[in-house]
């Protein structure tokens, strides 16, 4: 469905609306009368915008947060290239989820649209690119002499990633971001130990 831009505007209201309000620490199981309620929109805008209704939108909310995940890291993480910028990586990482805290909206939200179509796709996709990102980085710091040639970058990236999801879900039980704090100095402690040089 081709939108206006008053379309495209009202349908961004929508799923702010929604993620600010499953970011909130109040909420629990989304109904429709919750989404309503929160955006301001009546039942028939919302499946104007939303044809297959809460799932839908669901599903839409879940691929913003997603983008979110990332856009929460930036610039540091399009910018791993030297230890600082490694540095203020594992600094924002940490930020960002100790301002979370145990509420996760994305999880939150895939625990409730998992079953429905496009679902593990949106986590899927999310967990490629978080692992690109960090390979990327992975590679930028071989290019320049700093990290060994012979550390396998693909490993070493999804070894991240495996351990930041890990960090995170003790964080979801304990409310406590240590162990993911610990698994960050782990993998950066071994990321120098490869190092061929000990330049920053």
């Amino acid at each position: 469905m081709k939108l206006t831009a008053k379309g495209e505007a009202t349908r961004a209201r929508i799923l702010d609306a929604t993620a600010g309000y499953l970011r909130s620490e109040t909420a629990g199981a989304v109904t429709l009368d919750d989404v309503l309620a929160a955006s301001h929109t009546s039942k028939g805008q919302l499946f104007h915008y939303f044809p297959g209704g809460k799932a839908e939108l669901l599903l839409a909310v879940a691929r913003l947060e997603a983008e979110r995940v990332l856009d929460d890291q930036r610039p540091y993480l399009d910018e791993l290239d030297s230890w600082d910028s490694w540095s203020n990586w594992r600094t924002a990482l940490l930020a960002r989820y100790r301002a979370q805290g145990a509420q996760c909206p994305l999880a939150s939200l895939m625990d409730q649209v998992g079953s429905v179509d496009g679902a593990a796709e949106v986590a899927t996709a999310l967990l490629e690119n978080w692992q690109a990102h960090v390979r990327r980085g992975i590679r930028r710091m071989q290019e320049g002499g700093a990290v060994s040639q012979a550390l396998d970058a693909d490993r070493t990236a999804a070894a991240f990633i495996a351990g930041i999801q890990g960090g995170v879900t003790v964080l979801r039980t304990t409310g406590s971001t240590d162990h993911l704090e610990v698994m960050l100095d782990f993998l950066l402690a071994h990321l120098r130990d490869t190092s061929s040089s000990r330049a920053a």
